[in-house]
């Protein structure tokens, strides 16, 4: 279930014959909400990390307009910090944006992705299966204080040289190659439960980051939305039009403190506006429906258009939840 729905259709506010670039597809939860508002002179692009969530994404976006109301529909396989160079290629220039940096159920519930220690599976963790190296590789091969600067940075666990240590004594022994393995480890280290969450917890999300370069590739999305904002109109390397709004959803601080920067900085040079003027976060009957929305945070901009002067928060509105 896509988290913040109705938040984020009120932000993008979608209009017929506009174009849509989900840079996180998944399952399509999003995109389907926002195609039906563009009509069959719309475009509907779906980006994703994982090559199998695009067939599934694009029959979701199908189903869900009405009969001969359907817009054109786009795929896209790779990492979005590539997006704007092949929306380019494509020769499109979209009207808004979105890139929810969560991952689908479907692959934490999959033992095989390695993604989850709720059941033991490979210490994968790879977003896209077709390349890059395994989490495997990194908890058995980087040295002891590489492994533990990793998780600390990408981790924020305290206890991450020790962690670290109890992982180069283990695999001295026998190689690491499953999530039950490592997270036995890391529980022997910390002890219980850390209230609602689990120990291993962190020691799985700083892996989970550094396999599939999440943050730089954020910075690198990032740095390309700041750049359109800066280019003139007319320029043949836009992909994001004038009045373009981009919204952004992050799940933890890691996430959202580079988005809340970068965003920032573009309303301090002029060239966009906050269409909310803090994160926006789900409510209660939303994280009872949906216990994934607990931790979501949604920020959301618009592009300057010619002749726009400096760029304030824009003020609440009718069909927008108070911040």
């Amino acid at each position: 279930m896509p988290v913040l729905r109705e938040r984020t259709l009120a932000l993008l506010a979608p209009r017929e014959g506009e174009v849509f670039v989900d840079a996180t597809c998944g399952l399509g939860g999003h995109a389907a909400m926002i195609a039906g508002r563009l009509g069959k002179r719309g475009v509907v692009v779906l980006n994703d990390l994982d090559p199998s969530h695009l067939p599934i994404a694009q029959e979701r976006v199908r189903r869900a307009c009405p009969e001969r109301q359907v817009p054109q529909i786009e795929t896209i396989h790779g990492s979005f910090a590539l997006l704007g160079d092949r929306l380019i290629k494509r020769g499109i220039r979209c009207d808004m944006l979105l890139a929810d940096l969560g991952f689908s159920s479907d692959q934490v519930d999959d033992p095989s992705r390695g993604l989850s220690f709720r059941e033991d599976g490979p210490l994968d963790m790879r977003l896209d299966p077709t390349s890059g190296v395994p989490a495997s590789v990194l908890v058995n091969e980087l040295p002891e204080q590489e492994l533990a600067d990793l998780i600390y940075r990408f981790g924020e666990e305290r206890a991450s040289r020790r962690i670290a240590r109890r992982i180069a004594e283990a695999r001295q022994i026998s190689p690491i190659e499953t999530t039950g393995q490592l997270s036995i480890l890391v529980r022997g280290v910390l002890g219980g439960t850390r209230g609602r969450i689990d120990p291993a917890t962190r020691t799985f999300q700083a892996l989970r980051i550094a396999v599939n370069d999440e943050l730089g590739a954020l910075e690198r999305l990032l740095g390309a939305i700041e750049s359109q904002g800066a280019m003139d109109p007319g320029d043949a390397r836009r992909w994001l039009a004038p009045g373009a709004r981009v919204a952004i959803i992050a799940f933890h601080s890691l996430e959202d403190r580079p988005v809340k920067r970068a965003f920032r900085r573009m309303r301090e040079q002029g060239v966009c506006e906050l269409l909310a003027r803090r994160a926006v976060q789900a409510d209660e009957r939303e994280i009872a429906q949906n216990r994934r929305a607990r931790s979501a945070r949604l920020r959301a901009i618009r592009l300057s258009t010619p002749g726009e002067g400096g760029c304030e928060a824009v003020g609440e509105r009718p069909d927008t939840p108070s911040l």
